[in-house]
């Protein structure tokens, strides 16, 4: 059998771990043969803690020399290795891998390869010492001195990356003065405890001091444990990448130094204007420099504070750029933002570019993309968003609901906003109120009494007692569907309940007559509300002009317009709408041509119905020409309407048949 064989044999099957914070303190008191017999399982684990990080960095360098060697050769090697470290040990002569001076061969191992040993055996002490420092930071950011410095720093306007800075900063200040004092304790120590034995001990003249070492001398056998006979178990790689990637993140790595050419490159591109292309800098700046991610993210931060229109275009180049290592979190920071600036096309570019590399959205993007859509109108693709959500496995929020149902409601499909109010419900996510009238009132201007209904029942099951608004938003549906009955049931509905109608909703119930023609009824119920102290506002009196204008009541509908006036208010583009088709249709050439003058003037703020009734009225008028003109514009607008191109054709027809004078 092997000596390597007989070494695994020897080697007991029981893992251990220990806390990083303590390592080094811990090696050192292993080796004191002052310690009490209460230590021993500590210094086990810090053996434990030593030889597993020496196996781990050892495998790998045996592993690069000897290629063509299998697993369980590198195991034997290994286990010789490591037990004649453990002999330099138990003998106190692990001093010598600790001085390159005397760094020479022993009679077991090579030069190289003992060299290789106190190679590595430094860097495990190195990384052990640096985790001690790494701890003692810990508690001295926590302290109450650097806490109290951090929140006056936060009052005074210093926060994030600058703030995160200064709090390392006094912490490793504090950290320093603390080391100061402690070295200074201990030499006083160590001078009385010279004092007092100087006078006891003979000094040879000429003779040399023995040589501090890192590990003082110990007796005895050093008792240690690794993980497991198999040293190639994957609980190595494991220990060894989360020690690692506890480094990375709790002492942050620094940027290097940018000296020289390229100091004048990194200028070059802050001087970029958002037009140029930063390419072939930021490739001359990359081998310059040589960078990492840290240095990448330093060049960022530079250009975010000096040059922010160039930063997310730069930001953009660096995700195929291999040094750069782009997770997914880099891809979402620009994605938000130009999600934020609703820039979709900037987004979809970012969201190509993820998948081309093989980088998979999160829920995080998906639920910004929706958010994105939602607010643009994009209704299908808000759906594909949505639905990359549910197949996730991800079940839309509260927030998300609301973004789907009110762009549902935008777009004007309020049943299927209402399909998603009912899906909450099922899931007992509670809409809110302003959801539930925002749906009402789409299917108001919608017309769409059965809609509006289920809505306001919906309410009164909710617990949303009918207010002013939901009442007022009822009565314009069914005006708008021409039930002045229903209508009139809701307006005496709000003065039951103790609200005083406004002049919307007396302008929505004027409306509902206005529907079936009922001119009594409606004056009726104003001279009713007059003597309660109402007063006709303006939306009530453009409801009454457009009426009193296609009843041809002339008269009636300019003293109406003298009211508006008295109160100081414009007519609004509605009444000039319902004045040229009055006049127009009554012959009232200058009134009607000086309402079209002002049609004509915002001509961009009409539409169909306002087209329709302005053309209609010029036609009924013989105004031919000035409709001919407004339905260009009509055209223009982008709305047509066949009805009104047979009426010009036909005005045309019998104005040429007329005889001349």
């Amino acid at each position: 059998m092997k000596e390597y064989e007989l070494l695994e044999i020897s080697l007991p099957l029981q893992p251990q771990y220990i806390p990083q914070a303590a390592a080094i303190t811990l090696i050192e008191s292993s080796f004191n043969p002052k310690l009490n017999a209460k230590d021993s399982e500590e210094e086990d684990e810090t053996m434990n803690e030593f030889l597993s990080r020496f196996v781990w960095i050892m495998r790998g360098k045996l592993s690069e020399v000897y290629k063509d060697c299998d697993k369980q050769t590198i195991d034997g090697m290994l286990l010789i290795i490591v037990g004649k470290v453990v002999s330099e040990m138990e003998k106190g002569g692990l001093e010598h891998m600790f001085s390159a001076a005397v760094a020479t061969a022993s009679q077991d191992f090579s030069e190289d390869l003992w060299k290789t040993v106190w190679e590595v055996s430094n860097a495990v002490l190195e990384d052990m010492e640096k985790e001690r420092k790494k701890e003692k930071m810990k508690g001295f950011l926590q302290c109450e001195e650097v806490q109290e410095m951090c929140r006056f720093a936060g009052e005074i306007g210093i926060r994030g990356d600058l703030l995160r800075e200064f709090r390392f900063k006094w912490a490793r200040e504090k950290m320093e003065e603390s080391d100061f004092y402690e070295g200074l304790k201990r030499s006083r120590e160590e001078e009385g405890k010279n004092a007092v034995t100087m006078g006891e001990e003979a000094v040879t003249m000429g003779e040399e001091k023995p040589k501090v070492v890192t590990l003082p001398m110990r007796h005895g056998k050093i008792k240690y444990k690794i993980y497991g006979l198999d040293l190639s178990d994957p609980k190595w790689a494991e220990v060894a990448d989360r020690i690692h990637e506890a480094e990375e993140l709790d002492w942050p790595e620094e940027p290097k130094p940018i000296s020289g050419k390229c100091k004048l490159v990194t200028e070059k591109i802050v001087a970029l204007k958002e037009e140029d292309d930063p390419s072939p800098l930021i490739v001359q700046w990359a081998e310059l420099q040589q960078p990492s991610k840290i240095d990448w993210l330093a060049l960022l931060d530079k250009l975010k504070e000096q040059n922010p229109h160039l930063y997310l275009k730069v930001a953009e180049i660096l995700l195929s750029e291999k040094s750069f290592q782009a997770n997914i979190r880099d891809y979402t920071m620009i994605f938000d933002a130009h999600a934020k600036q609703n820039r979709i096309e900037d987004a979809e570019r970012i969201i190509k570019k993820m998948n081309e590399n093989g980088v998979l959205p999160d829920i995080v993007i998906t639920a910004a993309l929706l958010r994105m859509y939602c607010k643009s109108g994009n209704l299908d693709r808000a759906r594909e968003a949505l639905e990359s959500l549910r197949s996730n496995g991800f079940q839309p929020n509260k927030e998300i609901y609301n973004l789907m149902i009110m762009a549902y409601v935008n777009a004007g499909q309020p049943k299927l906003g209402e399909s998603l109010v009912r899906e909450m419900e099922a899931r007992d996510l509670k809409p809110t109120v302003e959801i539930y009238k925002a749906l009402l009132r789409s299917f108001s201007q919608c017309g769409d009494v059965g809609g509006a209904g289920r809505i306001a029942t919906t309410m009164q099951f909710a617990g949303i007692q009918p207010s002013l608004e939901s009442c007022a938003l009822l009565i314009e549906a069914y005006g708008q569907a021409g039930d002045p009955d229903q209508a009139r049931n809701n307006f005496d509905l709000i003065i039951k309940l103790g609200h005083k109608p406004d002049d919307k909703c007396t302008a929505s119930m004027i409306a509902a007559y206005e529907k079936k023609n009922m001119l009594d009824k409606a004056l009726k119920l104003l001279l009713q509300l007059e003597k309660g102290g109402f007063e006709p506002g303006l939306a009530t009196c453009t409801v009454l002009v457009d009426w009193l204008g296609n009843l041809q009541l002339v008269d009636e509908a300019e003293q109406l317009l003298d009211r508006i006036a008295e109160q100081g208010e414009a007519p609004p583009l509605k009444i000039q709408v319902s004045l040229c088709d009055m006049y127009a249709r009554a012959k009232m050439e200058k009134k009607a041509l000086q309402a079209l003058g002002v049609l004509e003037a915002k001509k961009e703020q009409l539409d169909f119905h306002d087209f329709d009734k302005t053309v209609g009225g010029l036609i009924a008028g013989g105004f031919v020409q000035e409709a001919r003109r407004v339905y260009g514009l009509m055209e223009a607008r982008g709305f047509s309407a066949e009805h009104l191109k047979v009426s010009l054709m036909a005005s045309q027809a019998f104005s040429s048949m007329r005889p001349s004078k």
